[in-house]
């Protein structure tokens, strides 16, 4: 006997459904063993605050990323980026900015929640993985941690060889990107937004592309999320490649200096 089509279209829609059940389950199962074989740290900050954070990849790289959450988020929204990193031979840290506390694997910041004072932690979070033996550190960050980010690499004295922010204002309460920051921003920049970002995230990023010395990129997405839910959108895997080409291009181990005549 001919099946209905109206059953086909609903044995249809609940096979893809099923599929869709399936994708979901081995992709937290792997985020999941990403997260267990990384380890938990805290470090402090310059003036005594304790901060959580993770450590992901191999312990012998000399290559790492920083990476800095956005104003309502926390360090769990970079874990699945961070595994991606990691699998790239990169040390990865992601953390908590003062006064966030998700718990559990997501960790505990110690502290009371300060826009103003996300540089400062972010700066130790750098020297956290500097301590931890990588020579070349990049930072990727998410709105507030971009706007931080990009703070941070105009006055490390060490030099940050690579910055990528996700929709990261110019200016955020107390934090302000000028072009005289922009200016000393040395760096290989890569600003990413989504087109349809309520923030203004996408005029922003244009802004900064047009300031400060190369190498500078620019990439605006189709898209309407802001910050680390860029990740998780239907470009999200066009981000993630964006991100992942440009550590890998300019924080490559420099190579050792030549001893021959």
């Amino acid at each position: 006997m001919a099946v209905p089509a109206r059953l086909r279209s609903i044995a249809a829609i609940a096979s893809v459904l099923l599929l869709l059940v399936g994708c979901t389950d081995a992709s937290s199962a792997s985020l999941s063993a990403a997260v267990a074989a990384s380890t938990a740290v805290t470090f402090e900050t310059d003036d005594g605050v304790e901060l959580a954070g993770r450590v992901f990849g191999p312990a012998d790289s000399t290559s790492g990323v920083v990476l800095a959450h956005t104003l309502s988020g926390d360090q769990t929204k970079w874990y699945g980026f961070a595994e991606r990193l990691a699998n790239q031979g990169f040390r990865v840290l992601t953390f908590n900015f003062r006064g966030y506390c998700p718990g559990g694997d997501g960790g505990c910041s110690a502290g009371t929640k300060d826009v103003d004072a996300a540089p400062a932690d972010l700066r130790s979070a750098v020297e956290y993985l500097r301590a931890d033996g990588v020579q070349r550190v990049g930072i990727g960050g998410a709105s507030m941690g971009g706007t931080a980010a990009l703070l941070v690499a105009s006055a490390d004295p060490a030099g940050i060889p690579a910055v990528v922010t996700l929709s990261a204002p110019q200016v955020l309460y107390g934090l302000e990107v000028s072009p005289e920051v922009l200016q000393t921003v040395t760096g290989a920049k890569l600003y990413i937004a989504g087109l349809g970002d309520p923030a203004g995230a996408a005029s922003a990023a244009d802004a900064m592309a047009a300031l400060g010395p190369q190498p500078v990129r620019e990439e605006i997405v189709t898209a309407d999320e802001h910050g680390t839910a860029l990740l998780a959108s239907t470009s999200g895997e066009q981000v993630q490649e964006l991100m992942e080409q440009w550590f890998g291009r300019y924080l490559a181990p420099r190579p050792a200096a030549s001893n021959a005549a």
